[in-house]
């Protein structure tokens, strides 16, 4: 993949990279977690963190400024953001360490894959709806820990037993997309 400058420079891809830098304080504030306004700091950046991702697509779409760089960026900003923020949540004791390993586990392998698969039809696939909902989901259940929001509330437990099914979910639609690419001839406008 050849990146030019021009899709650097996008309104997309700027928020993309943002939001891939705001992984950096919030790796640093979950050390001071229990302060209160530690807490209200993590939850600020995270609003702006999903606040990115969400314009981001709009903005592309609407600019028509949909470029190679941004199919990778903007997944993978998403990925390292809920990666450093659901590793330090374990770290601290606030996941479990199936939660984090199945997160873990789905974004490396749909990683993987995704290179593979770009490899072979010499496009990059974006992201579909389920890994938008799975992701959006995710980052729920996560906003919901962060906000100290009690794990037996039946609220908590929709989202997180919903956010569980939807990661293997998507692995499985990811797989099988991917094979459906494979087998394909003509890539079309991906």
């Amino acid at each position: 993949m050849i990146i030019k400058i021009e899709e650097i420079k996008t309104k997309s891809n700027l928020l993309s990279f943002l939001r891939l830098l705001l992984a950096i304080p919030l790796w640093f504030l979950f050390d001071d977690f229990l302060s209160g306004n530690t807490r209200l700091i993590i939850v600020v950046i995270c609003l702006v963190a999903a606040l990115t991702d969400m314009l981001d697509g709009y903005l592309a779409r609407k600019y028509h400024e949909v470029t190679e760089l941004g199919k990778v960026i903007d997944p993978f900003a998403d990925k390292i953001v809920i990666g450093a923020v659901i590793i330090k949540l374990f770290i601290i004791g606030k996941v479990n360490g199936i939660y984090l390993l199945l997160i873990l586990s789905r974004d490396l392998l749909i990683f993987i894959g995704g290179i593979f698969v770009a490899q072979k039809i010499k496009k990059i696939l974006p992201s579909n709806l389920l890994g938008k909902i799975t992701v959006t989901n995710i980052g729920l259940v996560i906003f919901l820990i962060i906000i100290n929001v009690n794990k037996g509330n039946i609220v908590f437990e929709f989202f997180y037993n919903l956010s569980i099914a939807l990661i293997i979910i998507s692995i499985i639609g990811y797989a099988y997309r991917a094979i459906e690419f494979i087998k394909k001839k003509d890539y079309g406008n991906i």
